[in-house]
Formats: C-alpha cells, structure tokens, sequence
C-alpha cells in the first residue's frame, strides 16, 4: 500500500534519538493529562447539536464516540512512541506509506485544525454574548452581529459572527507575535473547566426527572448514513469533544514503563471523560428536556439548518436545550441557579481561547512540516525576523479561521472537523499494522494490545462514524481532498525534497508549540 516516495524510517528516528526526553511521567499524571487536554470546547458548545440529532440518546452518543477513541488512541499510542517528532499523523503515513498519502494526511489535518478552531471561536461566541455581555452587563447584540446568515443555518436577521471573528483574530495575533502558552496557566484553565463541570453535575443530576428521558431515542440508534441523526449521528459530532486524547501518546517517550503507564493513562483519561460527559448530558437532559425539534415524519431537524434556526426563533422552543448557544449555562439557569450559571458561562469564557491557540498552534505545526519537506512553498513557513514565528501561515490560517467562524453554525464546523480527523486516525491505524508486517524488529516502547482486533476496530469505527455525518460534512473531506491533490501534482511533487534526494530531518520549529 506503498505511494510513490516514502521517507525514510531510520532518517526520521535519527533526530528523535538525538533529543530523547527522560523518562519521569506515571500513569496518574498521565491520566490527568489526558482530562486537561479532552475536556474542552466539546462538552460547552456541542450538547445542544448533539441533544437534536439523538436527544436523551446523547448520554449513548458520548459512549459510543469514547469507544472508538480508546481504540484509535492504543494505535497511537505505539507509532507516537516508535516516531515522536513533529508532524502528527501526516509524519507517521510519511513513512510507511509514501509522500502520496501523506499528503492526503497533511491536508485532512490542516481542515481539521482550521475548521475545530473555528467551531471554538463560535462556541465561545456563544457564552460572551449570552453570559459576558447579556447577563451581566444587560447588553443584548443585534442578530445580525452574533448569527450567520439564516441560509447557511445561522439565525433569522443574523448575518456575522462579530465576537468570532474578533476571538479568532486575537488569538491569531497573539501566535503571530510569540505569545507561549504556560503550563502553568493551562493547569489553572484545566482546573477552572473540571470544576465547573463538576459543579453542573453536582447540581443537575438530582433535579433530574425520568419523564425527560423519554423516548430515549427519538431518532432510533441509526438516523441512516449520510443523515447525521440518531445516536450515532449524535456520536459523529460530539466526537469533537474527545479531540486531543492523542496529545497522551506523544508523551509516551517521557513515560515510565510505557507499556504499562501508558494504556493507563489513555484509557483512565477517556473513560473518565466518558463517564463525566455522560453525566453531565444527563443532568442537562434529566432536568429542562433534550427532546429534538422534530420536523415532517417526525424527523428532527438537521442541527445547524435554516429550518431549525427558524423553529428556535419561535417564542414556544426559545428555552429548550436544543435551541441555546451556551447550553450548560442556559440549563442551569432554567433550574434556578442562576449564579452559578452565569459562573460556568465564565469558565468557559476563560478557557475556550486557550482551545483555540492550542488548535492554531497544531495547524501551524503541520502546515510547517509540510512545507519544510517541499511540500508547500517554503515563503509559507517563513520566520518573522523579530517575533521569531511562521507568521505567513499563522495570517493566513487566522484569517480563514476567522472567515468560517463568521458565518457558519457550530455544529457544522465541528461536524467538518471530525471528517478530516477521523481520516487521519483510521491512516495511523493502517500505518502501525503495516510497521508491524514491514518492520518487526524496530524498537517499539509501546505496543499495542491485541492489535489484530485494535486496529482493524478503529479503521471500522471511523468509517462508521464518518458515514453517519451529515452528508454536507462528508462531501467536504473528498471535495477538499481533491482540491490538496491538484495543489501536490502541479507543485508539491516537482518541489517535494525527498523527490529531489534530500531526506534529512530537522525538528526545530521556531516559535511553535509542540502539540
């Protein structure tokens, strides 16, 4: 399953030897690393999608999604520890596949990346206008200024996102002049997030209400392929929340025992993410009602559509979970608590920024890699004199990023993110059973167990998945995967330096974050 040039393992793996980390981290830190860094944008922004697509059923979503992570994260697990340098998956296929895929890799990531920080900064848009600027100052924003267009599944009246774009510009600016993140800022961040959750559990999961939990499943298990609806149409969305569990196999080098440590800590983190969605999708449902707005032939609404926008500006659904911007705040203030709310709205205020740094970071890092192997114009990877950052692509990202938090709903862009990250775990899949096979011998830290069923059960769990989104959302990984093929015949594969004989590999990225 080799494409045209593969890079070569041993070139690769040579600068990793040469800035091998100490082994220090234990599965507990492990585990708590895994909890900072999958709980985020997910769980604030997307429980309302999710509750129109499967209502109750999104407490079955979040377990069906965290299943295929755990699976997907023991493939990652071993080839982040076989290969732990820059570039992600687009690295791994690089190397056992060949430049072709690669590069379908690279490209699916870059979507991803671009399209998740985008659902962020509309996320966050969401708890400063209903929190930040309604709740506290008695500001309300005209529509026009808060929602896209009504056609492109905004809102009626609406027309921009204008704290979107402002979110996604700022944070573009702050990478772009070499702004770090702290570790010790993301502590707190993660800490603020957890407890806020926490809280919301805490406070819901009493009040809840059986009646509210019926049906259970008013779209069925199964909306069918390409509809986006039912539970596992939910899980193909709310997939998004688990996003980041990988960051847990790139530590593997630094990881004591890593054989041991480090299923641990991927599968300790994901389970308890898992039962702490669950929870909270409960308390949100069990009290105010996760029933979907349902439209002919008692088929809900597709989340993020002109029809649903319609409906949600109808005095009689205005309250229901499925309709908010700021769902976990919205419900605790249906119950009474409204302070702590307002508090949570706060929390996710604070946080959600640090998201989308993160996701930029990720996205510069990869378009980076891409165009120091040849891949992509060199100017793209261009060092600011000054700043000492790839400032070109961080522009152009932003102002992408910025473009598409505008005008589209949350739901489909998170939807648009999973399609290239799912492509991206199932080739990592495919990537370490073909190691395994073509390489027996390589040192491998970590191995994963029973591969013969870990693997083959990702691949399956993200075409699954990725078929059960909404058509819209599958149409654009192939629609843009083709746009990423015409870009690598007509530049790419003449400019490639491993087509021109030059393998050596570098690891020093100014200015960028490892992800």
């Amino acid at each position: 399953m080799k494409f045209a040039r593969v890079k070569p393992l041993d070139a690769i793996l040579a600068t990793a030897k040469k800035k091998s980390l100490h082994p220090t981290l234990g599965w507990f830190q492990l585990t708590l690393f895994g909890i900072g860094c999958v709980i985020g944008t997910g769980i604030f922004v997307l429980t309302s999608a999710g509750a129109q697509k499967a209502g109750p059923g999104l407490m079955l979503a979040f377990a069906i999604a965290g299943l295929i992570c755990i699976v997907a994260a023991l493939c990652y697990a071993e080839i982040a520890a076989m290969i732990p340098v820059a570039g992600s998956a687009y690295t791994y296929t690089y190397s056992v596949m060949g430049e072709l895929l690669a590069w379908t890799v690279g490209w699916a990531l870059v979507l991803e990346y671009a399209v998740a920080a985008s659902a962020v900064a509309v996320g966050w848009s969401g708890y400063f206008t209903g929190t930040i600027l309604n709740e506290f100052f008695g500001i309300s924003l005209p529509t026009y200024l808060t929602a896209g267009p009504l056609w492109l599944g905004g809102a009626p009246g609406g027309f921009v996102n204008l704290p979107a774009i402002v979110i996604a510009l700022l944070v573009t600016w702050l990478l772009m002049i070499g702004t770090n993140e702290s570790a010790k800022v993301n502590a707190v961040l993660v800490a603020i997030k957890v407890t806020a959750l926490t809280a919301f559990i805490v406070l819901t999961v009493p009040k809840t209400e059986m009646a509210n939990f019926n049906p259970f499943l008013p779209a069925g298990v199964f909306g069918g392929f390409g509809s986006g609806i039912g539970a596992v149409g939910a899980a193909a969305t709310i997939f998004f929340a688990y996003v980041g569990f990988d960051a847990v196999s790139t530590a593997a080098e630094e990881t004591k025992n890593p054989q041991r440590n480090v299923p641990i800590g991927l599968i300790g983190s994901l389970g308890f993410c898992t039962v702490f969605y669950i929870l909270v999708a409960a308390g949100a449902v069990g009290t105010i009602g996760g029933q979907p707005i349902l439209g002919p032939n008692s088929i809900p609404f597709p989340a993020g559509s002109e029809e649903l926008a319609r409906q949600c500006a109808l005095p009689q659904y205005a309250d229901m979970l499925v309709c908010s911007n700021e769902a976990l705040a919205h419900v605790l203030r249906e119950i009474g608590f409204g302070a702590v709310g307002n508090m949570l709205g706060i929390a996710a205020f604070v946080a959600l920024p640090s998201v989308i740094l993160i996701l930029l970071f990720g996205q510069t890092r990869i378009f980076f890699v891409m165009a120091r192997d040849g891949l992509l114009p060199e100017g793209l990877s261009k060092i600011h004199p000054k700043w000492k950052t790839p400032y070109v692509v961080t522009a152009i990202t932003g102002g992408i990023v910025a473009f598409a938090a505008a005008f589209l709903p949350v739901g489909q862009l998170a939807d648009i993110a999973n399609a290239g990250t799912l492509y991206a775990f199932m080739m990592v899949a495919i990537a370490v059973m073909m190691l395994r096979k073509t390489d027996p011998d390589r040192e491998r830290l970590f191995r994963t167990p029973m591969l013969w069923l870990v693997g083959p059960a990702t691949i399956a769990g993200c075409i699954f998945l990725f078929l059960n989104l909404p058509f819209e959302a599958m149409i654009v990984l192939p629609a843009w995967g083709a746009i990423g093929l015409v870009i690598y015949y007509l530049y790419g594969y003449k400019a490639s330096h491993l087509g021109k004989g030059i393998v050596e590999v570098v690891d020093d990225e100014p200015g960028i974050m490892p992800h």
